[in-house]
């Protein structure tokens, strides 16, 4: 056989070739994903970024306090390392707010969130966080009796060497974010917005194939195709002459014909959905109704989910049952000024807060006004003693006994008429 004519076979086996490729190579080969999305993909449709951006913003923006239960009595522990390294400087590359910020990200999107704690016998030193993808779980067989380790690059760690934020975990440590739950949906809008950017690299021009009457050589052939690469490639030539016996037959819709613009409104209202964050929310034209049900129905679960993690890794075997840590959410509050002054009214006319403690939360210096307001129109009971005082006439009496008073501010004022000094 010739080289001639092997060179011929092969040029023919390479048209076969291309002729058999499949839908999946050709879609790979447009840019579009055919298998599951990743988070960076998901990240660049623009409903997945700003839902993604406003909740861990608002999680990562709330300070968090640590209080002790003891006997009815809470109290405030104030100085504690764990709230320093929590809040501002965990000791590693990322502050408090991005430590925060990068957790409740990976517990979106991959459905848990991962940090190293750094301990020196039971103080703790630093927390780092870890990218999920570097964290690999090796879990026992048994499946009532769960136990796992934590590998980290071939390091392995046992479970409560970690902080684990987890989303519908059914094992503790895994967990199943959006991504996995709506890769369909996520797909869709990341391939419309490939296809978008597509269409403007080619100018808007419809694909499609050219039937010919005749055999084209395979000159022609190539000619015609580099004629249609140069049109669809850059806007210097904008025109392919077909030859007798040519026709251009498209094979796609235009953006309009496929209501591109709808279908892109109608996924970003389906992802908000996903991450239950109204529309209204991100455009900054929610109610003050809508604001607060969405940090009830979207922001609060994601607080307790933290605030569990960091009660069962943080605390230690002897504070659990006491201690807590709990998110400030009134710094929600704080960019409404109007209603934070009548929230704080309404604390002060009800007994709840003192004076200093307004301050104190508003940060400004205390003024030593350590007393509660207390109205003279009110009645005090002493549920005890079954006391009743009236400020407004200073007098006492019993609910035992209510003929009989207890004495106020003038004895003559509770004695009865005849009684000895009785005015």
């Amino acid at each position: 056989m010739g080289l001639w004519q092997r060179w011929r076979e092969f040029r023919q086996y390479q048209r076969e070739q291309r002729e058999g490729i499949s839908l999946e190579e050709l879609l790979l080969s447009s840019g579009l994903i055919t298998g599951d999305i990743t988070k960076e993909q998901a990240l660049n449709i623009p409903a997945v970024s700003a839902c993604v951006g406003i909740i861990t913003d608002t999680v990562a923006s709330l300070p968090i306090q640590l209080y002790k239960a003891d006997n009815g009595k809470v109290t405030e522990i104030e100085g504690d390392n764990r709230l320093s390294l929590l809040n501002d400087d965990t000791k590693d590359t990322l502050d408090g707010f991005q430590f925060k910020k990068a957790l409740v990200e990976d517990y979106l999107l991959n459905g848990a969130g991962y940090a190293f704690i750094n301990r020196a016998r039971n103080e703790l030193k630093s927390l780092h966080y870890v990218d999920y993808r570097n964290v690999a779980i090796n879990m026992n067989v048994d499946p009532i009796f769960k136990d796992y380790d934590i590998l980290v690059h071939g390091s392995m760690y046992r479970d409560f060497e970690f902080l684990k934020l987890t989303r519908k975990t059914k094992d503790g440590v895994t967990g199943k974010g959006i991504i996995q739950e709506n890769n369909k949906m996520l797909s869709v809008a990341y391939n419309s917005l490939i296809f978008e950017e597509i269409l403007v690299k080619t100018g808007g021009n419809k694909k499609g194939f050219v039937k010919s009457q005749n055999r084209l050589s395979q000159d022609a052939i190539d000619e015609l195709k580099a004629a249609w690469k140069k049109l669809y490639g850059n806007n210097s030539e904008n025109v392919v002459v077909l030859n007798n016996g040519l026709d251009f037959q498209e094979a796609s819709n235009t953006s309009v014909e496929m209501q591109l613009n709808e279908n892109k409104r109608t996924n970003s209202a389906e992802i908000s959905k996903i991450f239950i964050v109204p529309q209204s929310i991100l455009d900054g034209t929610a109610s003050d109704e809508v604001y607060n049900n969405w940090i009830k129905v979207c922001i609060l679960p994601i607080l307790v989910a933290m605030q569990t993690a960091l009660n069962k890794d943080l605390l230690l075997p002897s504070e659990k049952g006491s201690f807590y840590f709990v998110f400030d959410t009134k710094e929600l509050l704080k960019g409404d000024i109007e209603k934070r002054f009548k929230a704080y009214e309404i604390a002060s006319k009800s007994g709840i807060m003192q004076i200093d403690e307004i301050r104190y939360r508003e940060d400004l210096e205390p003024l030593g006004l350590n007393f509660i307001k207390l109205g003279l129109q009110d009645v005090l009971y002493n549920p005890v003693t079954k006391e009743i005082y009236t400020p407004n006439t200073n007098k006492s009496a019993n609910m035992n006994n209510p003929d009989k008073g207890l004495g106020g501010g003038d004895d003559n004022a509770n004695r009865n008429p005849g009684e000895p000094g009785a005015a």
